[in-house]
C-alpha cells in the first residue's frame, strides 16, 4: 500500500531540501489530519496525490495522509481495518459494497452537511440517488461510468475489422477475435471467465440479474454454465488469452492483454478509459460488451465509484471540506478529470471540456452512445456479495485449468453463492 504524508507532500522542492527543512516549514505546522483511502492505479494515484497537494495549500492547517492500494486487495485492507476499528476518514466505496458497509454500521451518513460545508446544490440529482440507504445519503458520487471493452485501434486496422462495436453480438465478437488472431497473431480478447462482472451482464441478457430484491441469488446455473461454455469455446479456438493468462486472479491492469500487447480487447469500466491509454502507445477504442441477440440489455450505468465518510472519522469538519472540494474546487475537478468516471456537476463537465485528452473524450463519446443501450441499475448487491465474487473467481478456475466439467461447476457455484448470502444475513 502506498501511503501519501507530508514528506511527499514536499516531493516538488526536491526530496533532501524538504528533509532539511521540514520541521521549520509553518506551512506544513499541520494540527489536523485526515486519511483517504481509496484503490487504485499509476493514473490515479498521480492525480490522487496532486489533488491532496492543491487541498493542502489551499487548507494550509490540515494535513492529508492518502492511502492508495490495488482493487484486488482494496476490500481486504478494508475489511481489517474496519474490524479493528481504525478505517480511514474518507475511502471510496463501490456500488457493490455500499450497503454491506452501511449495514456493518462502518459509514455515516452525509444529510446533516448537505448545505453546510458540502454543496451539491448544482449536483445531477440521478447519480445522488446511488449512494443512498434507507433513505439516507452514504456515498458521494464521484463519477458515473459503464462497463466497455477497450480495444486496440491499431490490431483492428490490421485486421482490416469492420464491425459495430457498440451493437454487436456474442456472435460477432467471436468472429472479431478470430479475425484478429489469424491477421495479426495476437489473441482477439483477454478471456473473461473469471469477470463476475461480465457474467452478470450475460445474465440480464437472459432476462434475470444476479440478485432479487431479498438478496436472494436469481441468476442460474444454466446462466454461468452457457457464460463459461462461451469462453470455453474461444478458449478452445486458440483466439483468447490461456488459461495462464486467466487464472491470475484481480491482475493489475498493466498485466492485462490489451496494455502487455497479449490480446486486442479486454474488459474494464468506462472511467478507466483515460488509465488503459495511459499505459499504451497504440490508440484505443471503446465497444461494448457483446448483446444477446434477441436478448435484454446487459450493461447498466452506474456510480463508477464513491467516497464515503467512515464511523472512524476523526475530523469530520476537514473531511467534509476534502470532500466538497473534490466535486467543487475548479483546482481539484481539473486534475480529477474524467478519470473516476464523468463528473455529476454539470459546470465541471462544462469546464473541462476544452482540454478533453484523447482518452477523455474518448470516454465522453462512449458514455453518450450507449445511453439508449442499458438497462437499469440492478438492485444494491447484498451483505456476502464479495465472498461470491471470490468464489466464483475460485470455481471459475476450476474450469479454465479443466479440473471440473461446466454445468457441474456451474452448479456448485450457485449452490455455494445462495449458501453464502444467507449465511451472512
Amino acid at each position: 500500500m502506498t501511503k501519501m504524508t507530508r514528506r511527499q507532500a514536499l516531493g516538488t522542492i526536491g526530496a533532501a531540501a524538504a528533509a532539511a527543512t521540514l520541521p521549520a516549514m509553518p506551512a506544513l505546522a499541520a494540527d489536523r489530519s485526515i486519511r483517504h483511502f481509496w484503490w487504485g492505479n499509476p493514473e490515479r494515484d498521480r492525480r490522487t496525490f496532486d489533488v491532496i497537494d492543491v487541498f493542502q495549500k489551499a487548507h494550509s492547517g490540515i494535513e492529508v495522509s492518502g492511502e492508495t492500494i490495488g482493487w484486488g486487495d482494496y476490500w481486504t485492507k478494508m475489511a481489517t481495518q474496519t474490524a479493528g476499528k481504525n478505517m480511514a476518514d474518507l475511502v471510496q466505496m463501490d456500488y457493490r459494497f455500499l450497503f454491506e458497509y452501511v449495514r456493518r454500521g462502518a459509514l455515516l451518513p452525509l444529510d446533516e452537511h448537505i448545505g453546510n460545508g458540502l454543496d451539491l446544490s448544482n449536483f445531477d440529482k440521478g447519480p445522488l440517488s446511488g449512494g443512498m440507504v434507507d433513505g439516507k445519503l452514504y456515498a458521494l458520487n464521484i463519477g458515473s461510468n459503464s462497463q466497455v471493452v477497450p480495444y486496440n485501434a491499431r490490431l483492428f486496422d490490421e485486421a482490416g475489422i469492420d464491425a459495430d462495436v457498440i451493437n454487436w453480438t456474442h456472435e460477432e465478437f467471436a468472429a472479431v477475435c478470430e479475425q484478429i488472431t489469424s491477421k495479426t497473431g495476437v489473441k482477439g480478447s483477454d478471456d473473461n471467465s473469471l469477470m463476475i462482472e461480465s457474467m452478470e451482464a450475460w445474465a440480464r441478457q437472459n432476462g434475470r440479474d444476479f440478485y432479487d430484491a431479498d438478496g436472494n441469488v436469481s441468476a442460474t446455473a444454466e446462466d454461468v454454465a452457457g457464460y463459461w461454455q462461451y469462453w470455453a469455446d474461444l478458449r478452445d479456438a486458440g483466439v483468447v488469452t490461456d488459461k495462464n493468462m486467466t487464472v491470475i486472479l484481480d491482475k493489475p491492469m498493466s498485466e492485462s492483454g490489451i496494455v502487455t500487447g497479449a490480446s486486442a480487447m479486454s474488459l474494464y469500466w468506462s472511467n478507466q478509459l483515460v488509465a488503459v491509454q495511459s499505459l499504451m502507445s497504440d490508440p484505443i477504442g471503446a465497444a461494448m460488451v457483446a448483446h444477446k441477440t434477441g436478448g435484454g440489455y446487459g450493461q447498466f450505468i452506474k456510480p463508477s465509484m464513491f467516497m464515503s465518510l467512515t464511523r472512524d472519522a476523526k475530523d469530520v469538519e476537514a473531511a467534509i471540506m476534502y470532500m466538497n472540494d473534490w466535486i467543487n474546487a475548479p483546482d481539484a475537478t481539473s486534475i480529477i478529470g474524467l478519470e473516476r468516471g464523468i463528473p455529476a456537476n454539470p459546470d465541471v463537465r462544462a469546464a473541462l471540456a476544452p482540454s478533453f485528452t484523447p482518452a477523455e473524450k474518448l470516454s465522453v463519446d462512449y458514455f453518450n452512445a450507449i445511453q439508449d443501450k442499458v438497462g437499469p441499475l440492478p438492485l444494491p448487491a447484498p451483505k456476502g456479495a464479495g465472498e461470491v465474487r471470490d468464489n466464483f473467481m475460485r470455481t471459475g478456475t476450476e474450469v479454465v485449468l479443466g479440473n471440473m466439467d461446466v454445468k457441474e461447476a456451474a452448479a456448485l457455484f450457485i449452490d455455494d453463492a445462495q449458501s453464502i448470502v444467507d449465511r451472512a444475513r
